[in-house]
């Protein structure tokens, strides 16, 4: 019987370099690249994906969802294996695999989920990268492997991963606490204020009580 599987990826790394060269050279769009997913190799969830499961349904995905441009993936994971467009962040543009490990090259989009996600980026906050599908698993050993039925539905971006390093993050020069980095955290509440009142059509500052 299938089930919605959740794994979270380690090691996707964005640097304020490549964030500042991504915008510059992409006509003022995002992008940003790393791994997505790793397979033959026990995750966080204690499951294994075959390779040759995963390359059918990374080609899949890639003959599909990425040709046809609406390779989409939500900021943070719902409990659906549907896609809801009004939480859509950004859209992978290629895939590609490097000895086991499947790289990925995502844009992220000018939604209102998308600018969140450039904001939090922006001000050096970490969020993990995590795909979603939907399939079966046996128990081996004690290994839980991800069984030939698992269908891949898509990433998406975290806040809270399962698995210690499963973050997308801007290196910093400095962990010090400090003014400037106080200064960013505001600038992101107001965009992400903004934003909600936006997408409400009111604010909450005009509500009693606020």
């Amino acid at each position: 019987m299938k089930e919605l599987l959740v794994e979270r990826i380690t090691n996707f790394t964005i640097t304020p370099t490549m964030l500042e060269e991504s915008v510059k050279n992409n006509g003022g769009r995002l992008i940003v690249q790393g791994l997505v997913q790793r397979a033959e190799a026990k995750n966080g969830n204690g499951r294994v994906y075959p390779k040759d499961t995963l390359e059918r349904e990374i080609q899949k995905y890639k003959d599909t969802y990425i040709k046809e441009n609406r390779a989409l993936g939500e900021l943070d994971h719902p409990e659906s294996p549907i896609i809801n467009l009004k939480n859509v962040c950004h859209n992978i543009k290629s895939l590609w695999w490097d000895g086991d490990d499947v790289m990925g090259k995502i844009e992220v989009l000018p939604t209102p989920s998308g600018n969140i996600l450039k904001a939090l980026l922006v001000a050096g906050i970490t969020v993990g990268i995590s795909s979603r599908g939907m399939g079966s698993v046996k128990q081996i050993g004690e290994t839980v492997e991800v069984q030939p039925d698992f269908e891949l539905l898509c990433w998406d971006f975290v806040s809270t991963p399962s698995t210690q390093g499963a973050f997308m993050e801007i290196v910093s020069e400095s962990k010090q606490y400090n003014k400037e980095q106080q200064y960013k955290l505001d600038k992101v509440n107001e965009l992400v204020t903004e934003i909600l009142c936006n997408r409400a059509g009111f604010c909450t500052c005009e509500l009693p009580g606020y």
